[in-house]
């Protein structure tokens, strides 16, 4: 992606952050969430609603801060209007690189 990403906050969780984020014309909604790489844990912090919609809902782990931008471009190119991201980051330092690769920026403490 060319375009530096964009986001606003949608709402806070107790592992992360819901954001709205716009990449060139694609806007979609992200879950940022410190987490163990395990999938069957999108569950506790995805609504269900976000599962009976339309678009897909695309997961990714993410587990060194060198891996953060080309994870997001590899999720962002596979997604199309409609569909959420879920970024499962290993730490703390890996979430805050993350949040700022979506275009959030944060202070350096969590929520």
């Amino acid at each position: 992606m060319s375009t530096q990403p964009q986001s606003t906050l949608v709402d806070s969780l107790a592992q992360g952050l819901v954001l709205d984020v716009r990449i060139e014309d694609l806007q979609f909604t992200a879950y940022v969430v410190i987490s163990a790489p395990d999938i069957n844990l999108v569950a506790d912090f995805v609504p269900t609603e976000q599962f009976d919609q339309d678009g897909d809902v695309h997961v990714t782990a993410i587990s060194h801060p060198d891996e953060v931008r080309s994870q997001i471009q590899d999720i962002a190119f596979n997604m199309n209007l409609g569909d959420a991201a879920v970024f499962l980051c290993g730490n703390a330092q890996v979430y805050q690189q993350a949040l700022e690769e979506l275009g959030h920026s944060m202070p350096d403490q969590l929520n």
